[in-house]
């Protein structure tokens, strides 16, 4: 028996996140032999008192169960946390959260509501649309000259070559070695993107670094000179809008190299920094425990001096009105991912939102944070990130942990599970531009993870010398063709990691950072990501905002459902991810009349392929759930 459901609107509506001042409907039906004289909604605001509603009776469900229902309105954006209690014959019974959302008796996990700001919204250019990331060494390399480049780098002749990976005659691992990817070479390779259906570029960091990864930044109001020079940046932003396509920028505010213009460790530039001088501007941005050589550092890396964010100075550089957030809004970007979210204090996220709205009210801010971030604790407090004025969505982790679930071999209700609680804590608005990636420059390749063996602790000598099997490639690359359908099927936004579609292989940083295979791409696979591009283009009525619930989740298989309610259309997806056929019967669906969008033909068949996948359209008013 379905006690109560946070997710039916027949138990409470509306679902999911809320605005504040919005009034919620809880019905809770009860078996009658329980004898229920009283029940409460008791429900708590994130550190305030726990409020109580009483219940109402309100008729019988059937012969042997009755309702009890109540309204609650939040007032305030914040966490609300609710359970359920009844007087019964049997004593007071308590009503509490079990799995997927279910009510169970006895029980202390309660169910989350999250409450935004009225009025909260984030931009609409986003919806619908596929984007692509880009590690900016190694996408493409134009032949451009370039001059004043910093010393103290390496350069690769060969572009296919593996990136550097031992360490130096001291141990260390610099990341010094460049392949000489540059802003130009983006440029030219636009069409190429717009061939794959990309409307948004995100680049990892592009400001004067000193290692490969670029984020020790050296100094944020330059273009590493390696990449070009500002005019570059300006006209790949203005190339790619002509082709419908935005640019966004890795901002990495929690740190800075120790080898920049700001704290000067090295003496690389003319001007003392903190480390050099206390009366240099820049010495109040870092916390010094014994000057100049014991100081804050991100995760004890003496070359990534950590800053004081909401230090005056150094929020008005990044946040004041002549600041790096608007400058680089004005010369051409479209938003900004903001590296580490959970290490930058609430204070600044609310002044950098602030400052990007004030420059461009259609700006992005998209925050790296792994896990759930509507409930995300970091440092001992509770962020509000989805709240309203801070982030407009997240990168996507828990997607991409229950997609590799799901098709390695875990139980498809753990894959059913992870997104829907996702969509019952996270607000539309924030949910439909989640940045949905299954792999970026911190995660092994995608490819990798599907078809090879697992690197567990080994290292990097290991790693080096790891190349998927012929048989593992295969394997691999079956089941990549259906993450990234799934992938582009989710709500949110898909986020191609670059080169992943032309079948990259690598363990973790730096092999998954290879340099593009122009030339040598799987061409298969290169042809099922723009199949899926346009999937996404011709279909962005139903993917853009469109509802989501999962059909099936058992077995092998796996369906889901997108669906447009007032268009009446809908996008099923059938997945099998085994290397055997897969029946898909029954399933309570009439697929007479569906259009097949993509994959294998069903119809009348009713058996999935090995690792086989359809997406069906079907033109009529959605059926209920099964």
């Amino acid at each position: 028996m379905t006690f109560f459901s946070s997710r039916h609107p027949k138990f409470r509506s509306p679902t999911g996140p809320v605005p504040s001042g919005s009034s919620i409907h809880f019905r809770v039906t009860l078996p009658r032999n329980l004898g229920c004289s009283a029940a409460r909604l008791i429900v708590e605001q994130e550190g305030q008192p726990a409020q109580l509603r009483d219940m109402f009776w309100c008729g019988m469900n059937g012969d042997d169960k009755e309702w009890w229902e109540c309204d609650f309105t939040p007032p305030s954006p914040g966490l609300y946390f609710y359970l359920f209690e009844a007087n019964t014959c049997r004593g007071v019974q308590r009503l509490s959260r079990g799995e997927r959302g279910l009510a169970i008796f006895g029980g202390t996990y309660r169910w989350q509501l999250t409450v935004y700001q009225e009025g909260f919204q984030t931009p609409h250019w986003l919806l619908g649309g596929v984007m692509y990331q880009v590690f900016p060494d190694r996408f493409a390399k134009s032949g451009q000259e370039k001059a004043n480049l910093p010393a103290g780098r390496s350069y690769h002749e060969n572009w296919l070559e593996q990136p550097d990976w031992r360490p130096n005659e001291q141990g260390h691992i610099t990341n010094t070695d460049f392949f000489g990817g540059d802003l130009r070479g983006i440029q030219e390779k636009l069409p190429y993107l717009k061939s794959l259906g990309v409307t948004c570029l995100y680049l990892n960091p592009i400001f004067e670094s000193h290692s490969n990864h670029r984020y020790d930044t050296a100094d944020y109001s330059k273009i590493d000179p390696l990449l070009g020079g500002e005019e570059d940046f300006s006209a790949l932003c203005a190339a790619a809008k002509e082709l419908g396509i935005r640019v966004i920028i890795d901002g990495v505010f929690s740190h800075t190299g120790s080898d920049s213009v700001y704290f000067n460790r090295e003496g690389r530039y003319p001007e003392p920094g903190a480390y050099q001088s206390q009366q240099s501007p820049c010495y109040p941005w870092y916390s010094f425990r014994n000057w100049p050589n014991e100081y804050d550092s991100w995760w004890g890396f003496i070359t990534l001096p950590n800053v004081n964010e909401t230090e005056p100075g150094y929020n008005e550089f990044i946040n004041g009105e002549n600041g790096i957030v608007r400058r680089w809004l004005r010369a051409g970007a479209s938003g900004w991912r903001l590296d580490v979210a959970d290490e930058l204090p609430d204070a600044f996220i609310d002044n950098l939102s602030a400052a990007a709205k004030a420059e461009d009210s259609d700006a992005l801010v998209l925050g790296e944070v792994w896990e759930d971030a509507s409930n995300k604790s970091a440092y001992g407090v509770r962020r509000r990130y989805l709240l309203g004025g801070q982030l407009d969505s997240v990168m996507n982790y828990p997607f991409r942990d229950a997609i590799f679930g799901f098709l390695l071999g875990d139980d498809p209700k753990n894959f059913a599970e992870a997104v829907e609680n996702i969509i019952e804590n996270y607000p539309p608005q924030c949910l439909n531009l989640l940045m949905n990636h299954i792999g970026t420059h911190d995660t092994e390749r995608a490819l990798t993870v599907l078809g090879g063996e697992p690197a567990g602790s080994r290292g990097r000598e290991w790693q080096a010398a790891q190349t998927l099997s012929p048989a593992q490639r295969e394997t691999g690359l079956a089941r990549l063709r259906l993450a990234a359908a799934i992938q582009y099927m989710l709500p949110g936004v898909p986020c191609v990691y670059y080169g992943d579609e032309a079948g990259l292989e690598g363990y973790r940083d730096p092999f998954n950072r290879g340099c593009y295979p122009w030339g040598r791409e799987d061409e298969s696979l290169l042809d099922w990501y723009r199949q899926l591009g346009a999937l996404r283009a011709r279909c962005r009525h139903i993917l853009a905002q469109g509802n989501y619930r999962t059909l099936r989740a058992e077995r092998n298989l796996l369906v889901l459902e997108r669906f447009a309610e007032q268009e009446g259309e809908a996008l099923l997806l059938f997945v099998n991810r085994s290397e055997r056929p897969q029946s898909i019967v029954p399933l309570n669906l009439d697929l007479s009349g569906a259009a097949l969008v993509l994959g294998e033909a069903l119809g009348a068949v009713t058996v999935l392929r090995p690792y086989g996948c359809s997406v069906l359209k079907i033109n009529r008013k959605i059926q209920k759930r099964p």
